[in-house]
């Protein structure tokens, strides 16, 4: 099953506290690379990092997948970086309910922040379902009930799952139930089209301008003309010189037939009137705050 790119598809990178994301995945080297850039923002943003790894995993190997390099041994040793298991935090209950599991998260939360740490983001690898011979529903419900965890935006969580475990019908439904679905892949660009526009999330540079391109002819060839057409690129985590540049090409193309609104970070905003967007007539600049770069 391939998951598909959506109104509410970001990168890794654009993760904060208050998040609870979806991740996928299917092959076993893979998996751990968005995971890894999960933890290591976390810790460089003075948050505590706990991982609930695959209990198939031992806690040496996870530490290794997520930082092959051991950067974060330091974190480690402080009690920054924590490597647990589902069976370890509900104890010393034995059987999982919801209730129990978000009690339990809190506490951790405020522990984190008794430290002193800004918050606690969590990496859940839901093997743990069969691990614990857990109802598939029952965990179904917790993942799509669990606002009360991040509305104060003290807590992140990403519930990965591994695409041959669980079937189409469950993984399409936590695709939706979560309110962020990340992109599989490190360095990914993903492009999802709306009756609005185009929305493009990940990274945008020489790797996937071919992504990028075809994307965006794609837009204005089936845009109508009766309304402003929407480019955002707000999700976007990297935006090259190249592509910032093929983006204003093509908007330039569709001009003065089609009049385009592009939303971007204010760093975009300003790499691409250096590169001429001030110029074409039709495209209009809106820049948003609080976004990546």
């Amino acid at each position: 099953m391939s998951v598909p790119v959506d109104a509410h598809t970001l990168a890794v990178e654009q993760m904060g506290l208050g998040d609870h994301a979806f991740a996928h995945y299917a092959d076993d080297m893979l998996r751990w690379g968005v995971l890894g850039v999960f933890a290591q923002l976390g810790l460089a943003r003075n948050e505590k990092v706990v991982v609930m790894a695959d209990p198939a995993v031992t806690h040496d190997e996870a530490f290794r997948q997520l930082f092959p390099h051991g950067e974060s041994q330091a974190a480690l040793e402080r009690g920054q970086l924590r490597f647990t298991s589902m069976r370890e935090l509900i104890q010393p209950h034995r059987k999982f309910t919801a209730d129990q599991q978000m009690s339990r998260l809190r506490e951790e939360t405020e522990q984190a922040r008794d430290e002193g740490y800004a918050g606690l983001r969590s990496i859940i690898d839901m093997a743990w379902v069969e691990d614990l011979g857990m109802d598939v529903e029952g965990v179904m419900h917790r993942e799509t009930h669990a606002e009360a965890l991040f509305s104060d935006r003290r807590y992140a969580e990403i519930c990965t799952y591994d695409r041959r475990r669980f079937t189409p019908e469950t993984l399409e439904a936590m695709h939706i139930g979560h309110p962020v679905a990340l992109l599989e892949r490190l360095g990914e660009l993903g492009s999802f089209h709306s009756d609005q526009g185009l929305r493009l999330v990940g990274e945008a540079d020489w790797s996937t301008r071919t992504h990028l391109h075809a994307a965006l002819h794609d837009t204005f060839r089936r845009s109508s003309t009766g309304r402003p057409l929407l480019l955002d690129l707000t999700p976007l985590s990297f935006l090259s010189v190249t592509c910032a540049a093929e983006v204003i090409r093509q908007v330039q193309q569709a001009a003065p037939r089609q009049r385009v609104e592009i939303h971007c970070s204010v760093f975009n905003a300003e790499l691409l009137r250096r590169l001429g967007a001030s110029a074409v007539a039709s495209l209009l600049l809106v820049e948003v705050e609080g976004t990546l770069r």
